[in-house]
């Protein structure tokens, strides 16, 4: 049986705001497990206690109640944290340093000899893609740059587990790409992935597993392919010189479509419909570019379980 590396149960975060000390509930008794070796997504919309849980589970504040473990070892813990990488949402780098001084820094503080340090750091600032500018001052670093120099201290002591508050954040396509990819590669070494996010479709692309949060507490939790629901629920018939004549036609047969640029995209319930639009596409000389069976996206899901729900 795969052992869960992160155990949370009933965790509770109250902060004490403003001059009458008012009572802000940020996290209300959520649970749930992070099993070794998975990628686990973990979502919300903004304010709903995804960053407060992240910084109870590295020991950065502690639990008004309820436990949580992390490799056995109720948080806070610092022996837990030898074998954790952590990226926070925003992180800090020293801006007199260059990446390199910073992530060798990083390398010494997490125990590895001067030796060690170096030729590791080279190493994750070559996985992360910012080699190239090992030696530049941080203050002269772009925000996505700034967020390589951490993912990069995040991997520099060869963690067991990575926590990644935001992983993506300031960075362009290809960067979040690269992070995706670095993501899929740490997993196929044996880590295991914990990441909040608010880029869906990359959850949706890397995640095992997934726990959404509404208002601190846990509205959806469980492996994502079973939380979807995979069942064709319509298919997109895309078509090219696709004339006015042809959309009337379908209209009147009950078909819904919509115009994207040049292309018309005619919406089937069942395979019989989409034969229908099929034959009186061709026979309009309508050129069928796609046909592409939908299902029930984590966006869908998410939009109706942390937001629609709350309102």
């Amino acid at each position: 049986m795969v052992r869960p590396l992160i155990e949370v149960r009933g965790l509770r975060k109250e902060f004490r705001l403003g001059l009458f000390m008012r009572r802000v509930l940020a996290v209300r008794g959520i649970s749930f497990d992070v099993e070794e070796g998975s990628i686990f997504g973990f979502l919300g919309p903004n304010g709903a206690g995804k960053t407060t849980t992240i910084k109870m589970l590295t020991g950065l504040i502690r639990p008004s109640s309820g436990s949580a473990a992390v490799f056995g070892h109720a948080i806070p813990s610092a022996r837990a944290m030898e074998k954790v990488g952590f990226l926070p949402e925003s992180p800090y780098v020293y801006p007199y340093l260059t990446p390199a001084e910073f992530v060798e820094l990083c390398g010494r503080l997490s125990g590895l000899s001067g030796r060690a340090a170096r030729a590791r750091t080279r190493e994750v600032l070559g996985l992360v893609g910012l080699l190239y500018a090992a030696d530049r001052p941080v203050r002269r670093l772009s925000k996505g740059m700034l967020q390589r120099t951490g993912l990069a201290a995040a991997l520099v002591a060869d963690p067991e587990l990575l926590i990644l508050d935001e992983p993506m954040s300031g960075l362009d396509p290809v960067g979040r790409k690269e992070v995706r990819d670095l993501i899929v590669e740490e997993r196929s070494r044996g880590r295991t992935i914990f990441f909040s996010t608010h880029i869906l479709n990359d959850v949706e692309t890397l995640c095992d597993r997934v726990t959404i949060l509404r208002e601190g507490e846990v509205v959806v939790s469980g492996v994502l392919d079973e939380l979807l629901n995979r069942n064709v629920r319509h298919t997109d018939v895309v078509l090219a010189s696709a004339s006015e004549e042809l959309e009337q036609r379908l209209a009147a047969a009950g078909f819904a479509s919509r115009r994207v640029g040049e292309q018309l995209v005619v919406e089937a319930q069942g395979d019989a419909r989409v034969q229908v639009v099929l034959e009186q596409a061709l026979s309009a000389r309508a050129v069928v570019l796609e046909v592409l069976p939908r299902h029930e996206t984590l966006e869908e899901l998410f939009v109706r379980e942390a937001i629609r729900a709350g309102d």
